[in-house]
């Protein structure tokens, strides 16, 4: 099941990026105002975390930059784990992982939090101190959509802080 998921999901990731772990599970979701659960997967690439889940018509579809990742909560109860991922103030929650990978897509993900996995390596390009670079480069990625607008107005508010 995980697999059909990550294979649907290859044509909405970046050129360049790669599936390294996935575990598949459910996720609550509303239909014509009823609670539902579907089947979904978290897929862990060399860029960001993705939930990606496919519907009868169409697919929900979530991105996490590492960089943006907060927290994680975790737990097993009889019926699987359950996973839960904290980013820019939003959530992204599945339960009924019965995945035997769960250790494994945890520490890869754990490994990565944190990190701008989405940058240059340093060799490429000489570090931006300026805060005016800064504040363009971080307008490029709001105006791309790369940034949402609130992740954009944080990120502002940090590098004006500096100045």
């Amino acid at each position: 099941k995980v697999d059909k998921l990550v294979q649907q999901c290859q044509e909405h990731l970046e050129p360049g990026e790669q599936v390294i772990q996935a575990i598949a599970g459910t996720y609550e979701t509303k239909i014509l105002g009823s609670n539902t659960v579907r089947a979904g997967c978290f897929i862990a690439t060399n860029k960001t975390l993705v939930f990606y889940a496919k519907k009868m018509i169409g697919y929900d579809l979530e991105v996490f930059p590492y960089e943006n990742i907060s927290s994680i909560e975790m737990g097993k109860s009889m019926m699987g784990h359950h996973i839960s991922f904290f980013a820019s103030n939003n959530k992204v929650s599945m339960k009924w992982i019965q995945d035997k990978n769960v250790k494994d897509f945890i520490e890869e993900v754990k490994s990565r939090m944190g990190k701008n996995t989405a940058a240059k390596p340093e060799s490429d390009s000489p570090a931006t101190s300026d805060p005016m670079d800064q504040l363009k480069k971080l307008k490029e990625l709001k105006d791309t959509g790369i940034l949402t607008e609130k992740e954009y107005d944080e990120k502002k508010k940090d590098i004006l802080a500096r100045m």
